[in-house]
């Protein structure tokens, strides 16, 4: 199985907002060598209430993933804990403040063993690609999404239907539990990669732009090309804030010289 290295980044714009209300953070873990861990957190609610719980979501999955051990503990249980466990302080934040906090979010976890683990809620989505095909994509947890589900509404109508923010599932709400919705993907390799993002992102591009951007740039210009590119499109409009994080796959330098020299060998 070949083997890779990680390149990661992550970006971030404030769009036409008065505040930047989305968090995003790479972890890696003291307990768990060779894991890390991307959390997109998409914060609403009002004046600062958003990102009170952005920043609980991304403070909750610090300190989960700071106390994993891979010999006691599985990721798909801690990363439903954070789900619920940020949820409960986001509702102790409302009752201790006068603000409304909510937010969706997305968090991703690679593993040594070539494994990768997700969890979402909310419209904060993650793509994961091999090459510049996009193989799958979480789904969005939205009463329109529901309803393109349903074949009532095709899936680009679902996405720019007026309605499309108009979320079933969320943190930090009084009337919803939150749903926490896992995916995994195993035998990474290199040329693999996953896009995670909020909506201030993906609503200004197609699976297939955003592929391709990932895949034919380094993750730091692919995060700048597509934050200017959203920014761009998202002219005229009252944008919201656009936050990403890009970990990509790529072929560790001592497989690659081993390539060129057996590539050597075979046309000399």
């Amino acid at each position: 199985m070949s083997q890779y290295k990680i390149e990661a980044a992550t970006g971030q714009h404030i769009g036409d907002r008065q505040e930047q209300q989305d968090r995003v953070a790479l972890f890696a873990s003291p307990r768990a060598p060779g894991y890390m861990m991307a959390v997109v957190a998409d914060g609403m609610g009002g004046l600062s209430g958003g990102t009170l719980a952005a920043e609980q979501v991304i403070s909750t999955a610090k300190q989960a993933f700071e106390g994993f051990s891979p010999k006691t503990d599985s990721v798909e249980a801690m990363l439903t804990s954070i789900v619920q466990e940020a949820h409960t302080v986001i509702k102790l934040t409302a009752i201790s403040s006068d603000k409304k906090p909510h937010s969706t979010m997305v968090a991703l976890v690679l593993t040594p063993e070539k494994s990768a683990y997700w969890v979402h809620v909310g419209d904060s989505r993650l793509y994961r690609f091999q090459g510049a095909n996009c193989m799958e994509r979480t789904a969005d947890h939205s009463y329109t999404a529901q309803l393109a589900q349903e074949g009532k509404l095709s899936r680009k109508q679902a996405e720019n239907h007026p309605l499309s923010n108009m979320l079933v599932n969320m943190l930090g709400s009084d009337y919803i539990e939150p749903q926490a919705s896992l995916g995994r993907h195993d035998q990474l390799k290199a040329g693999d990669a996953f896009l995670l993002c909020s909506d201030g992102l993906w609503h200004y591009f197609s699976d297939a732009e955003l592929g391709v951007a990932v895949a034919m740039n380094s993750p730091r210009h692919a995060s700048e090309m597509l934050i200017n590119k959203a920014r761009e499109r998202a002219t005229g409009t009252s944008a919201d804030n656009c936050t990403l994080a890009i970990v990509r796959l790529v072929e560790a330098p001592e497989e690659a010289a081993s390539a060129a020299a057996r590539k050597t060998r075979r046309t000399s």
